[in-house]
C-alpha cells in the first residue's frame, strides 16, 4: 500500500489551496457535485441534428445554468435524458470533421482518420494511467491519463516519447477510460481525473464521452499547455473543476522559436481569464535557463496584475535538457539556483504569495 506523503496528507489545510481551489477540496470531500455531474443535469430542448449554429445557441443558453447548480451536493441532483453534456458531445464530433480544438487549427477530418499537426486521428491512445503521487500535494494521489499525441512541439520536451507518439501506445474506447476513472475513484481513493499527455486537447471529443460514461462524483483536472480554441474551451465549461495549466512563455518569439506556437502569449493568456471565470485554477511554470527576464519574470506579472493571489502557483525547477534541447544553446543547462532564487524574488516583489 502506497503511503501518502505528509504535505499531500494535511495539504487542503494550507491556507492558499483553500484560497484558490476550495470548491475542488469539496468535490474530493463529496460536499459538493464535480461540474460534469452537473452539466448532464441539465436538459437540452434541441434536436441533436440540429444544424450546428443552433446547437451553439442552445449550448450558450445552457451552460449559463451551471452557476445555479454548484453548491449541490451529488445525491441532489440527477441525469437528465438528453443533457448539456450530450450536446457538447455532438458539437465536438462536429469540430473533429474539420479540427479545430487548438489554434493550429489543421482543419482536417479526423472523423475519418485524418491527422493534423498533433498526429492523432479519431482513436485516442493511452501511454499510460495511474496514482501519481509527484504532482502537486493538493492533487495527490492524482489519477493521471497519458495520452499520446500533442499540439505543442516543445524541443525540450521531457515527454517527447508520449507527445511525439514515438510510444504507439494502447487504443481506449471513452467507456474503458470511465471504468478506470471509477475504480481509482472508488476502489484507491484517488482525489481526482488528471487529463495529461502528450496533452488532452487533441482528445477533447473522447474525454466528453468519457464523461458521459462516467458516474462517480470525482473532480476533473483539465492539465494542458491551454493552446485551445475559444470554440474548444466552451466545450470545456461545466466539465472541469481544475484547470492545471503549463503557462511556459511571456512572450510570442520564445514559443514560437522553442514550441513551434505561433501568437502563444495573446493566446494563452485569454484562454487563462476564460479558464478563471469557468473553474479553479493552478499554474505551472517551468523555468527554464536563461528566460528569467523574457519569460518568468513576464509570466507572474501577467498573474498578478490579473489574478492576484486568487490562484495557485506552482513555480518549477525541474527543467533539463531533453529531446532536442542541445541544439538550441540557451537550455542546454539545467536552471542554476541563482536563477530559481531571481524567479521566487520576482514573485515576492510582486506580492504573490499562492505557491505551490
Amino acid at each position: 500500500m502506497f503511503m501518502l506523503r505528509p504535505d499531500a496528507l494535511f495539504a487542503f489545510e494550507d491556507e492558499g489551496v483553500q484560497k484558490a481551489l476550495g470548491r475542488y477540496i469539496r468535490v474530493c470531500r463529496n460536499e459538493r457535485t464535480a461540474r460534469f455531474l452537473i452539466t448532464k443535469s441539465i436538459a437540452i430542448d434541441v434536436d441533436l441534428s440540429s444544424p450546428s449554429e443552433e446547437l451553439w445557441e442552445e449550448h450558450d443558453k445552457k451552460v449559463k445554468l451551471i452557476s445555479k447548480f454548484l453548491e449541490l451536493k451529488p445525491e441532489e441532483i440527477g441525469v437528465k435524458e438528453k443533457n448539456l453534456l450530450d450536446l457538447k458531445i455532438e458539437l465536438a464530433n462536429k469540430m473533429l470533421e474539420n479540427c479545430n480544438f487548438c489554434e493550429r487549427r489543421c482543419n482536417v477530418n479526423r472523423a475519418k482518420g485524418e491527422k493534423g499537426f498533433c498526429g492523432v486521428g479519431k482513436i485516442s491512445r493511452l501511454s499510460s494511467e495511474f496514482l501519481h503521487y509527484g504532482e502537486e500535494a493538493c492533487l495527490v494521489p492524482s489519477h493521471t491519463f497519458f495520452f499520446i499525441g500533442c499540439n505543442f512541439y516543445c524541443v525540450y520536451c521531457q515527454n517527447w516519447t508520449i507527445s511525439r507518439s514515438v510510444e504507439k501506445g494502447i487504443a481506449i474506447t471513452p467507456k474503458e477510460l470511465a471504468s478506470l476513472a471509477k475504480r481509482r475513484r472508488v476502489l484507491e481513493k484517488s482525489r481526482n481525473v488528471n487529463l495529461v499527455g502528450g496533452d488532452p486537447i487533441p482528445h477533447l471529443h473522447t474525454i466528453l464521452e468519457m464523461l458521459r460514461f462516467l458516474d462517480t462524483n470525482v473532480p476533473i483536472v483539465w492539465n494542458s499547455n491551454m493552446y485551445l480554441t475559444e470554440e474548444a474551451i466552451k466545450l470545456l465549461e461545466g466539465c472541469v473543476d481544475v484547470y492545471l495549466t503549463d503557462f511556459k512563455y511571456g512572450n510570442n518569439a520564445c514559443a514560437e522559436r522553442l514550441s513551434k506556437a505561433k501568437n502563444y502569449f495573446d493566446i494563452i493568456t485569454r484562454n487563462h481569464l476564460i479558464a478563471k471565470q469557468q473553474a479553479e485554477l493552478l499554474i505551472r511554470h517551468l523555468v527554464l535557463p536563461n528566460h528569467v527576464e523574457c519569460c518568468t519574470s513576464r509570466i507572474l506579472k501577467w498573474i498578478a496584475e490579473n489574478f492576484d493571489n486568487e490562484v495557485r502557483v506552482n513555480i518549477m525547477a525541474q527543467y533539463r535538457p531533453e529531446f532536442e534541447a542541445m541544439q538550441y544553446k540557451d537550455i542546454t543547462r539545467r536552471i542554476s539556483s541563482q536563477e530559481m532564487e531571481k524567479a521566487f524574488e520576482i514573485a515576492k516583489e510582486l506580492g504573490l504569495w499562492n505557491l505551490d
